[in-house]
């Protein structure tokens, strides 16, 4: 048993044991992080105290726990650890932002995404799903096996490239320089997000470790060219009031990307370098995640050929355009599709975990957890995305691929103030966190649920 003295708070949360046991196990250490805490879940409980060392967290996979944490009691909590990470490649971006310049940036952000722009860019989505189908083709009419997520990030870099900062990447053609570097910087970023030791803050760094040379270099290069293109938007600015942008035919206009808005929207005096640390968020965040959706989406579907049919006739049935391209009001047509979505999310979230840190002591109800207990100041937690989705606590046939569970209620008394999934409740492209009461956050939840999910979810 690990000595509670190493253990510096006292929250009355579980303690795992054997965690450095298990760290010797060969199959621990070759399964991804969110692995083993799934199974520390299922026997400590929805709120425990996980750590090996010198460094603990708390893991949090109870949905009234997580509520707290992201609407409730919202404020009390910073991104922590992954604004250390996330600081050198997102600087003040959306997601690692402290909540000064979170406040500021998130309404002018999100005011990007309004209806007329998103209309726009599904026609982008289209002709980019259209683009890779071609591109298939000849290995689909030879019976060839194809390699798709590699071809799924190709796609989402070009639709990411063209919406956020009108830049063609062209990378289902040919992997250029700098789209090299966008894959590397991405590959870095999930290297800080799960490496146990910050070596590359240690002086001198970034100078000897090959990786951290490289990193150097790669952000260096994709900052140049932001740089270029942020001044080239600032240097013909058109001030325009939001609602003008609200009524704009985007079909018309030359340069529709989320830059081009942030430079021209009246009121909004952001910096190059607020705009850089927006953009590469975007670019990191708005990539990644939806290429990793559609690939497990794409394998679940695969696997479960009569989920498969019933999306592709309810596709025949509702998309008019005979290229397979659906119009906005078409998507929200496509309800077994969204939810075949929605489903792969919930198996495979991208991120299967959160982060945030306890800004002052916070009080979590007792939830499933039969007691309360109290994260101290400057607690790190992880919230186990993975875990709340797979729990047979809180879904019927956890395991299961089943789009239409969202159309049924459930409920689990056994959760205090847990309000269970309310299929009444749903009325966005997606069955978010107000539905089911945060037992399932792929966007995260609350105030800082990512900006861009309607975009996403679109796309």
């Amino acid at each position: 048993a690990i000595s509670k003295a190493l253990f510096p708070w006292g929250n009355g949360a579980p303690i795992t044991e054997g965690v450095l046991g298990d760290l010797l196990k060969e199959e621990v250490r070759a399964a991804p992080l969110f692995v083993p805490l799934y199974d520390y879940y299922r026997k400590y409980g929805g709120v425990y105290n996980l750590g090996a060392g010198p460094k603990w967290f708390v893991v949090v996979s109870d949905p009234v726990a997580v509520r707290t944490m992201f609407k409730d009691d919202a404020d009390s909590f910073s991104k922590g650890i992954l604004t250390d990470i996330m600081e050198p490649i997102m600087g003040d971006g959306l997601i690692p932002a402290p909540k000064e310049v979170w406040a500021k940036r998130r309404p002018v952000v999100g005011a990007g995404f309004h209806g007329a722009w998103l209309k726009h860019m599904v026609s982008l989505f289209g002709d980019s799903a259209n683009n890779l189908a071609a591109k298939l083709a000849p290995d689909a009419a030879g019976g060839k096996t194809v390699e798709i997520e590699s071809k799924l990030y190709a796609m989402a870099l070009d639709v990411i490239g063209k919406a956020v900062f009108n830049y063609e990447f062209n990378s289902l053609a040919e992997e250029t320089p700098l789209i090299k570097a966008v894959y590397r910087v991405l590959r870095e970023s999930e290297h800080r997000s799960t490496f146990p030791l910050q070596y590359w803050n240690i002086p001198g760094a970034t100078e000897v470790v090959p990786r951290q040379k490289q990193f150097k270099a790669d952000i260096a290069a994709i900052n140049d060219e932001l740089t270029e293109l942020i001044a080239a938007a600032m240097r013909d600015r058109d001030e325009t009031d939001l609602e003008e942008f609200e009524k704009r035919d985007y079909d018309d206009v030359d340069d529709a990307s989320l830059l081009r808005f942030l430079v021209d929207v009246r009121g909004d005096k952001a910096t190059g370098e607020q705009l850089r640390d927006d953009l590469m968020t975007m670019l990191i965040a708005g990539h990644e995640t939806t290429a990793a959706v559609l690939t497990w989406t794409m394998y679940l579907l695969a696997t479960n050929p009569e989920e498969l049919k019933k999306a592709q006739r309810e596709v025949d049935a509702v998309v008019a355009d005979p290229g397979g391209a659906p119009t906005v009001e078409e998507i929200r047509r496509l309800e077994k599709t969204r939810l075949a979505l929605a489903e792969s999310m919930r198996l495979y979230p991208a991120p299967p975990i959160l982060i945030r840190r306890a800004l002052e002591d916070v009080t979590l109800p007792e939830g499933g957890m039969g007691k309360q207990i109290t994260l101290r100041k400057g607690t790190d937690c992880f919230i186990a995305v993975w875990n709340l989705h797979r729990s047979p606590d809180l879904w019927e046939n956890p395991d299961a691929f089943d789009p239409s569970r969202f159309t049924r209620r459930f409920q689990n008394p056994g959760i205090k103030g847990w309000n269970g999934f309310d299929p009444d409740l749903f009325t966005g492209l997606y069955p978010n966190e107000q539905s089911t009461d945060f037992a399932y956050v792929p966007f995260g939840g609350g105030q800082r649920r990512c900006a861009g999910d309607m975009f996403a979810m679109m796309e």
